[in-house]
């Protein structure tokens, strides 16, 4: 039990299922996994239906206001497969930051982020669901960010002429998804949890325990 006596567990989120416990659709849901979590726990952030990696699960409300709404950004790192070959030039566009369309049909230009080229990692998984066609002519890119608008990642993809076939969130700082396989769960000690995440402001949420 944590000093604040709340439960923190990383996920490798698999593709088709979506970032919560409830839905009136008929969706996978973080409850079809086989783990046994305790009640109260809810996603920190979300990965969208299509999307797969790492993701948070809580019992402490705090997480996601510390985590997505503080002042000091937080780096997300993603690794994308996309349709046909990139090239230096166009991975320097993104870096660069790209006109997307968010939300109100605004354009906006993403911040200046950290974009390479890189080979598959040998621990991602094939996608069980709904494979995609690896023999095809295709690029494994990591883009890491500190701002995350709707859907982000696969609109500055879209905006450098490479349609996003496969997106896995692998990293939130220094907490990383590892070698995890699809529908696994980690759980993670309080310390280490916020350590990882560089939130340094979370102490105070042991007050509310019973003085003895």
């Amino acid at each position: 039990m944590s000093v604040s006596g709340h439960r923190y567990f990383a996920i490798n989120k698999p593709y088709n299922m979506v970032s919560q416990f409830i839905s009136p659709d008929k969706v996978r849901l973080l409850g079809d996994l086989d783990f046994d979590f305790p009640e109260g726990t809810h996603a920190v952030g979300r990965l969208d239906n299509n999307s797969e990696g790492l993701l948070l699960l809580t019992t402490n409300k705090r997480v996601t206001r510390l985590l997505f709404e503080s002042e000091q950004p937080h780096k997300r790192a993603y690794l994308v497969m996309v349709k046909n070959i990139v090239t230096q030039e166009t991975i320097e566009k993104l870096r660069n930051g790209v006109t997307i369309r968010i939300k109100g049909g605004v354009d906006w230009v993403t911040t200046p982020c950290e974009a390479e080229i890189v080979e598959k990692p040998a621990y991602i998984a094939p996608r069980e669901h709904h494979p995609v066609k690896e023999f095809l002519p295709h690029s494994w890119l990591l883009i890491t960010l500190t701002e995350g608008k709707f859907h982000q990642v696969r609109k500055m993809t879209s905006a450098i002429h490479h349609h996003c076939d496969r997106l896995i969130r692998v990293s939130i700082e220094d907490m990383e998804l590892g070698d995890l396989p699809p529908g696994g769960v980690r759980e993670i000690e309080e310390e280490t949890f916020f350590r990882l995440l560089k939130i340094e402001n979370w102490q105070p949420e042991a007050s509310i325990l019973p003085q003895e």
